[in-house]
């Protein structure tokens, strides 16, 4: 069950909405649920956004914080959870697209700094959990990839820096790439085609793989990262379709990188993979 981290440059390439995309079409087998965990230190959007600030600051990150000073960062981690399932007309439906919102002011994420650890160990834990294992997607903003939090791109098992292709947008992308590529490697890219690049020009500049990329689509956007009206047939909209294909080719790369780092461990996903 992977961990897969999304990173982000300077100029708002859309990092939680690309990680909201996927989970809201990540595709599950029976028995597996999705977890995506905003754990930008500059402060979350997801309660204000999709959510409407209808929940106030009562979940999410703020809270791990407090219950790691208390040792009770696992208990406290499945209670923050918000249930993101599309349950329209079904009684009791299954709790298997999971969000876990950020911090509330960026000051916060000061408290967190002794339990990044833990919480990286949490993540690479969950395939275990007893009643049902899970996929992850962290968000990791602008800086969580590195500092205190970097431990969440290090034990990840596959890492993407979500970019613009516009010149500004590879710019800024460059120096992030590089960075990561020096501390985790492998790193892949999800670019937002906002820009007159192809994926080629994009591979030679940067050189990173692209692993998909996701239409620039702002309407659309909106639904994810501001709790927009969704138009009709949002869900087979180009950008979701997007996400929806984006998802195999990270797990295929965090299945490769899961082989190559532990064979035992990965044995059987790579052939899996889809």
């Amino acid at each position: 069950m992977p961990v897969i981290a999304l990173a982000g440059c300077t100029g708002a390439p859309g990092v939680t909405t690309t990680a909201l995309a996927l989970l809201m079409t990540w595709p599950l087998q029976p028995g597996r649920r999705v977890v995506m965990a905003e754990c930008d230190p500059d402060g979350g959007a997801v309660l204000h956004g999709i959510l409407h600030g209808a929940l106030g600051d009562t979940y999410g990150m703020k809270n791990l914080s407090l219950a790691a000073r208390k040792g009770e960062l696992t208990e406290a981690f499945w209670r923050q959870l918000i249930d993101m399932t599309d349950g329209e007309g079904v009684q009791d439906p299954p709790r298997d697209r999971l969000v876990l919102p950020g911090f509330t002011d960026p000051a916060q994420a000061a408290g967190m700094a002794p339990a990044w650890e833990a919480l990286a160990d949490l993540f690479t834990g969950i395939e275990r959990h007893p009643d049902y294992p899970h996929d992850v997607v962290i968000d990791l903003g602008r800086r969580g990839a590195f500092g205190a939090s970097a431990v969440l791109a290090q034990r990840a098992d596959a890492v993407a820096v979500v970019a613009r292709s516009t010149l500004r947008g590879l710019q800024s992308a460059q120096a992030r790439v590089t960075a990561l590529e020096q501390q985790v490697g492998g790193v892949g890219l999800l670019l937002i085609e906002e820009g007159p690049y192809r994926t080629s020009e994009v591979e030679k500049v940067l050189k990173a793989p692209v692993v998909a990329r996701l239409p620039h689509r702002p309407e659309l956007a909106r639904v994810l990262s501001d709790g927009a009206a969704q138009p009709r047939r949002f869900t087979q909209s180009d950008l979701m379709r997007s996400a929806r294909g984006a998802v195999g080719p990270l797990l295929q790369r965090a299945a490769l990188r899961r082989a190559r780092l532990d064979p035992r461990r990965g044995r059987g996903e790579v052939t899996g993979a889809r």
